[in-house]
């Protein structure tokens, strides 16, 4: 498997369609108006980057177990469960710029449908029949909930710190990415060394993956991103743009007080809102969050040298790089 000249997404293109079945074969209820905006929300995944770093983990060490391939898309339905129950949460009308359930269904359902997605990826996930695969799945699942918990409850105050952060972004994204590289390291034959280094490359890329992404929400137009530009801050969510923003303000500046009172809920005038997302554009904002991310990736990379096959290797190297390069 040379992938010197080939781009990752291709050499992986026929496992992909492999967990894309899967994928459609498992997400079906009962219910056709519900299926097919299930389907369609299936099927708009995407990169499917956690599966391919799970097959990539899985084909790092010589031999391949083929129920990777149902893990895989169990992990990506996971995956798509989680942002079902962010979208309902969040009460968002839009992802990647197409209705989300919230448009369609009350609350309850949209949480049902949700659920009844989470168990249909634990199903999946338990097709190896080993057990050490489904602890690592329910152990993911209880850090994505835990993520989840630390965005309502403690997202919302400017002077929260960068391990508050960090702790946050960990459940609400490295979570899965790390699960994704230990379940195939572990199925892929590892040894315990090898299988615990893909899963901290694993936490490293999903740690850069989410910071840039909270840069790319105040960064992007709403047309490039799906959704309203700046959203995090507009519901009140501090991401580690604003905190180095903010970190760079007076403490009597005006903009420190705009920050608060937005974040708090008081400020909703969206006129004052764009603004302020101006003047962080404007800054070295996003410039140094980027850095944090760029960092993570520097982490990432000089764990492949403990990766064996040297396809694999290369093709790590490549999705490193698409934490930090891509546009949405």
């Amino acid at each position: 498997m040379d992938v010197s000249t080939q781009d990752v997404f291709e050499m992986m293109q026929p496992d992909l369609d492999r967990v894309e079945e899967t994928l459609v074969e498992s997400a079906q209820i009962d219910y056709p108006i519900v299926n097919s905006m299930l389907r369609a929300i299936v099927s708009g995944g995407g990169k499917r980057l956690r599966p391919i770093l799970l097959l990539l983990a899985a084909r790092a060490f010589g031999s391949f177990n083929e129920r990777a391939i149902d893990v895989a898309a169990g992990v990506e339905l996971l995956h798509t469960a989680s942002l079902v129950h962010d979208d309902s949460i969040d009460k968002a009308a839009l992802r990647r710029g197409n209705p989300t359930l919230n448009t369609e269904l009350s609350t309850g359902a949209v949480i049902l449908i949700g659920d009844y997605l989470f168990a249909k990826s634990a199903i999946l996930a338990a097709k190896p029949e080993n057990p050490r695969v489904m602890v690592i799945f329910a152990t993911t699942l209880a850090e994505i909930c835990d993520g989840q918990i630390r965005e309502t409850l403690e997202a919302h105050k400017l002077d929260q710190s960068m391990e508050d952060y960090e702790a946050r972004i960990y459940g609400k994204t490295a979570a899965l990415f790390a699960g994704a590289a230990e379940m195939g390291a572990l199925l892929g034959g590892g040894t315990e060394e090898q299988i615990q280094n893909l899963r901290a490359l694993g936490t490293e890329l999903g740690m850069a993956f989410q910071v840039i992404d909270d840069v790319l929400d105040l960064r992007e137009s709403s047309a490039t991103i799906g959704k309203p530009a700046g959203n995090d801050l507009r519901q009140g969510v501090v991401t580690v743009p604003v905190m180095r923003y903010a970190a760079g303000l007076a403490v009597d500046a005006p903009q420190r007080g705009i920050i608060e009172g937005i974040v708090a809920g008081e400020i909703t005038d969206q006129v004052v809102v764009d603004s302020l997302i101006d003047d962080i554009r404007d800054s070295g904002a996003l410039a140094e969050a980027e850095q944090v991310a760029r960092d993570y990736v520097a982490a990432a990379r000089a764990r492949l040298d403990q990766v064996p096959n040297p396809a694999v290797r290369s093709a790590l190297d490549q999705l490193l790089d698409q934490a930090t390069i891509r546009t949405v």
